[in-house]
């Protein structure tokens, strides 16, 4: 497997958990049980530490904290959502609770302040009363008190000892935020008017890899078939820029030498004939740090000329940003050198083959991988000067004239380290859940790049995502749990609404372990953590279904729409089916609550009934207990109308399908025997069937008609031998 080590450094915060999953709309978020959770990472400056035995308040530890200066402080940081992202968004959460004990003496005076982003900027001080001595005391301290009114994000929380008390030893246990009740109603819209983009069939990708001993067999056709997979990429991930094509071996280098090789269970002969059978459309990834461009170009004329692949998308290399992966250049991940070395790859590959597109990688943020200095790079629009891997790369290229079909962009929000003990809890259910907003600022981060270090020769560069997955490290339970199939569903969903034309989920198969974390906080039952889909031939997790449940919603072809909710648990996505449908996907991020929503239809009336497909936790518990079915549900759903409501159960992921409601056929007024006029009275971009009969029972098709309004007139010619002739005007799917 290869290292999964990826572009954002962790900066964990503390997260603690009393488990309350009381009456409230939501679950508390823990930062603090018997050690730090949900992604909290330790920032303090106190002698501290995080497994007191005595006295603790609840479970085996307590947090001790031993001040040597005034002003020292415990402080824990959220890695994912830190200053630069602003911070996760706190409207769910009414209040900062945690216990404390003054020791032995009591006295000592907290300050507990929050920071918040962008940038770094500290919330209000609240000043707690004097801790008591040897007794355990709650504070619940409203959010509302710690930020300022409007803001509703954090990232870090701050218990700062004051000079004004003791600077004896304290303790802190069972910090958390408290949920803050859900609204009495939730409402959810969409405006089948407002059409964000169409439907890209390289959004329905996965990774194949090299390890696979099962990628060349029916098993795996048969799955990717299910799941309504439409491109794979191939081998991708680390093991990439070691990877020699014509011999399938893998080397690995040290110091400019190769140090060790494997062949793998899988070559590229295995991938094409997967590839092509299935008629899907590939990524290859070419072996950039340590392979050459003619290497490349080999592999391309093998593939395209030889064997007629026509595989299209070439990516230069994986990651090559970053340390971790291999790079035999002098000197390694530099974005300078990369960028000569991508124009000999991209001229060499379109010579092999004139059709191929040829990506770079890249990394959001102007600053991201600064590794060196030696060559600056200017913004065009700020005059600002940065020496980060993209506008580096981008600038480079520019002086070269080069430039790059696609961008590729991978996105891993978190990441666990290996072989730490004790494992860190730096995954998070809840916050992961709240990571696909930052799609949309990625997206638009890498397309003022383009513009301003590249110019207008990047006009027409497409953004491609090849890799995704909730966490790049060590394999726990969130990775194999219901959660990650929320997480799959939502990031998706969010890709869709913006120029993203290619999303790949990180991995079919990659490999069970155990290295991860699977602390009591996580949600799921599996004992193994996995980034692949499938184990085996017949394990399926529960990410592999919800890439399923995406066909129901959207496929090539399809629209996506703009839909919104006003409640951060439940998010909506929309999509107008290309025979003229409507659907929804609705998710519900909660692990207990059941949501009742208003929805609102806007310029699209539907049929009262209305097919629904759902994933979530009676399926997932299914495959847990082998009893009932672990696939996707179909039921039906009677109540559509344009303003109704629909219950979404804890953890799910659900999608509505919606015919349009029957259309009307009038008949206008004439002046020919021969001829006579309908008039289609129906909705916008649904496509109507006008049939004949002469016996009601047997229909004939006469057109196909697509309103572009709300009415349409057909002029037929009628038969006059016929006694009688009857028209209607349906809807087919």
């Amino acid at each position: 497997m290869p290292n999964r080590l990826k572009f954002r450094a962790l900066l964990l915060l503390f997260a603690m958990f009393t488990v309350r999953f009381c009456a409230f709309g939501q679950a508390n978020l823990p930062i603090y049980t018997d050690n730090l959770v949900n992604g909290f990472q330790d920032w303090g400056w106190i002698p501290r530490n995080f497994a007191n035995t005595s006295p603790v308040h609840s479970g085996s530890y307590s947090i001790s904290a031993t001040a040597n200066g005034q002003w020292q402080a415990l402080s824990f940081e959220e890695p994912i959502y830190n200053s630069y992202a602003g911070g996760f968004n706190t409207s769910i959460y009414n209040a900062l609770v945690f216990w404390a004990n003054g020791g032995s003496t009591g006295g000592q005076i907290l300050q507990v302040y929050l920071e918040y982003g962008p940038g770094d900027t500290n919330g209000p001080g609240y000043v707690l009363s004097p801790l008591p001595a040897n007794t355990w005391q709650q504070y619940t301290i409203p959010l509302s008190s710690l930020l300022p009114a409007g803001v509703s994000n954090l990232f870090r929380i701050n218990l700062q000892l004051t000079p004004n008390g003791t600077t004896n030893t304290f303790y802190i246990d069972d910090v958390s935020l408290s949920a803050k009740p859900a609204p009495s109603l939730q409402h959810l819209s969409v405006d089948a008017s407002q059409v964000v983009r169409a439907a890209d069939a390289r959004w329905f990708g996965v990774n194949t890899a090299i390890w696979d001993g099962d990628l060349d067999t029916s098993a795996t056709s048969n799955a990717l078939s299910k799941a309504g997979i439409l491109s794979l990429r191939f081998p991708g991930g680390s093991a990439s820029d070691q990877y020699h094509w014509a011999t399938g071996q893998s080397i690995a280098w040290s110091n400019g030498l190769p140090v060790s090789s494997n062949y793998w269970s899988s070559d590229f002969a295995n991938f094409m004939h997967l590839a092509t059978n299935a008629g899907v459309q590939a990524f290859i990834t070419v072996n950039y740090g340590s392979g050459t461009s003619n290497e490349a170009a080999g592999w391309v004329l093998n593939a395209n000329v030889t064997n007629h692949c026509n595989f299209k998308y070439w990516e230069v290399g994986n990651e090559v940003y970053g340390n971790w992966e291999q790079d035999t250049n002098n000197p390694p991940n530099d974005p300078y050198t990369y960028a000569r070395r991508f124009a000999g790859y991209q001229a060499l590959i379109k010579a092999a083959y004139p059709g191929a597109k040829v990506g770079a990688v890249c990394a959001p943020g102007e600053d991201s991988f600064n590794t060196y200095t030696n060559h600056a790079a200017t913004n065009s629009s700020t005059h600002a000067v940065h020496y980060g891997w993209t506008p580096v790369m981008l600038a480079t290229m520019k002086s070269i004239g080069v430039t790059p079909d696609f961008l590729i962009y991978h996105l891993y929000p978190e990441y666990t380290p290996f072989n730490v003990t004790p494992v860190p809890v730096d995954d998070s259910d809840a916050l992961v859940l709240q990571v696909s907003s930052q799609v949309a600022g990625d997206a638009s981060n890498l397309r003022m790049m383009i513009s301003n270090y590249l110019g207008a020769s990047g006009t027409n560069i497409e953004l491609c995502c090849t890799e995704n997955n909730s966490d790049a490290g060590a394999e726990g339970r969130q990775m194999t749990s219901l959660v990650n199939a929320l997480y799959v569903a939502d990031t998706l969903g969010q890709f869709m609404k913006t120029e993203f034309n290619a999303y790949t989920w990180w991995d079919l198969r990659n490999g069970q372990g155990t290295s991860g974390s699977f602390d009591p906080t996580f949600y799921g039952w599996r004992t193994v953590g996995d980034e692949g889909l499938i184990f085996g031939t017949n394990t399926f997790y529960p990410d592999y279904y919800a890439m399923k449940l995406m066909q129901y919603f959207i496929r090539p072809g399809d629209t996506v729409l703009n839909a919104g909710s006003d409640y951060l648990l439940l998010s909506v996505y929309a999509a107008r089916r290309a025979d003229g449908s409507l659907t929804l996907l609705v998710l519900n991020k909660d692990p207990g609550a059941t949501f009742t929503p208003q929805i609102a239809l806007s310029n699209f009336a539907p049929s009262s009934l209305a097919t629904i497909h759902s994933y979530g936790i009676p399926q997932d518990n299914a495959a847990k207990t082998g009893v009932g079915s672990p696939d996707i549900a179909q039921t039906n759903f009677s109540g559509a109308s344009t303003n109704f409501t629909a219950s979404f159960a804890p953890y799910s992921a659900t999608v509505f399908t919606f015919a349009p409601a029957a259309p009307s056929l009038a008949v206008l007024p004439q002046n020919s025997h021969s001829n006579i006029v309908f008039q289609i009275q129906g909705q916008t971009n649904v496509p109507y069937v006008l049939q004949s009969s002469t016996n009601l029972k047997s229909w004939t098709s006469v057109s196909t008609n697509t309103l572009v309004g709300t009415t349409l007139n057909v002029t037929n010619t009628i038969s006059l031998s016929s006694a009688e002739q009857f028209w209607r005007a349906v809807w087919m799917p």
